[in-house]
């Protein structure tokens, strides 16, 4: 049984479940400079007991499901975190949960889940800039609005959701945008899904249905590389990814996905033989669109859209663990928002 930090108030709570993966939020100071920290120090019961008036906003049970930086995020850990959201998911007696996270990798994880888990249940993600014991430590604000998110009636059926800053973010869009600030995570292209307020969480449109891909049976998820374009580039690290077994390949092109001559025959080239290949960009803003600067039809290659090239990554090992790997199917799959 998961520990627990229940209200006295009012058995008519709802009942949330925050899993611990460790991340800044759980970080204790270091001497090994003004900043240094080290990361999942802190047991998710010492930072809920930070959080004024958490026992009036819910019932809450504790898990630890890992304690690393999210640097350290693995497959497996995200098959055993999904995993275990959706075991408790099913309980009658549990009604949103709440994951504690590194920053770092937080939109991978959370994109991930989005994607294969089929509860309608809340499931929010949370972390934290500042390390726990940092002057105007972050930690126990976002944890808050998280609760608040979490236990909001709108925030059904709306898949994984991230939240800090008071902002509510989607797991397709969510992004982290500075190395320090605490508002580092943003939705350039879609724009936040809401804000949360000291009254409560205040969304700024409805939900839409999204469908679900099945959870891989286990780890490691099929091999997926990101080459990064650059001026003078040339082919070297497309021909290295594909002789260590990769799968797929994603491309952070410059512009709308593109990259020079030599490095889009190669992609083609390897399309040929199986390895699907995927154009996103390392522009911060703005979707690859499809047959503009590179024929993609005829190429076989397939365009990211709106997802970066991480979140293209995640996507395409998923897509490929369920074996979806035909650059049609492969490219509907990215040409969704939701």
């Amino acid at each position: 049984m998961p520990a627990s930090s229940s209200s006295p108030l009012s058995s008519s709570l709802p009942r949330i479940v925050i899993l611990s993966t460790g991340g800044t939020i759980a970080g204790a100071a270091d001497a090994r400079s003004k900043g240094g920290y080290n990361a999942a120090a802190v047991s998710a019961q010492s930072l809920i007991a930070a959080v004024p008036g958490a026992e009036e906003i819910a019932r809450i049970d504790f898990e630890q499901v890992a304690a690393i930086g999210s640097q350290d995020i693995t497959d497996a850990v995200w098959l055993t975190l999904a995993r275990r959201i959706t075991e408790l998911a099913a309980r009658d007696d549990v009604d949103a949960l709440l994951v504690t996270h590194g920053t770092d990798t937080m939109e991978e994880t959370a994109l991930f889940l989005h994607l294969t888990l089929a509860t309608d249940k809340p499931v929010v993600m949370v972390g934290a800039m500042r390390p726990s014991t940092a002057l105007s430590g972050d930690g126990p604000a976002n944890l808050r609005a998280a609760l608040m998110v979490a236990t909001h009636p709108e925030s059904r059926g709306r898949g994984v959701m991230v939240v800090l800053n008071d902002t509510i973010h989607g797991a397709r869009d969510v992004t982290k945008t500075s190395t320090t600030q605490v508002e580092t995570f943003q939705s350039p292209n879609l724009g936040p899904l809401g804000y949360v307020t000291p009254n409560g969480a205040v969304f700024l449109r409805p939900g839409t249905p999204r469908i679900t891909l099945p959870l891989p049976e286990s780890a490691p998820l099929p091999r997926v590389s990101i080459v990064h374009a650059y001026a003078g580039m040339d082919d070297l690290l497309i021909k290295a990814a594909i002789d260590a077994g990769a799968r797929g390949l994603v491309l952070a092109g410059v512009g709308d996905g593109n990259a020079a001559r030599t490095v889009i025959a190669a992609l083609a080239e390897a399309a040929k033989a199986g390895v699907v290949g995927v154009r996103a960009s390392r522009c911060p803003l703005g979707p690859v669109l499809r047959n503009i600067e590179v024929s993609d039809d005829a190429l076989g290659l397939v365009a990211a859209g709106l997802h970066n090239p991480a979140k293209a990554r995640v996507l395409l090992q998923v897509l490929l663990a369920n074996g979806v790997t035909t650059p049609t199917t492969v490219q509907s799959a990215f040409d969704r928002t939701d």
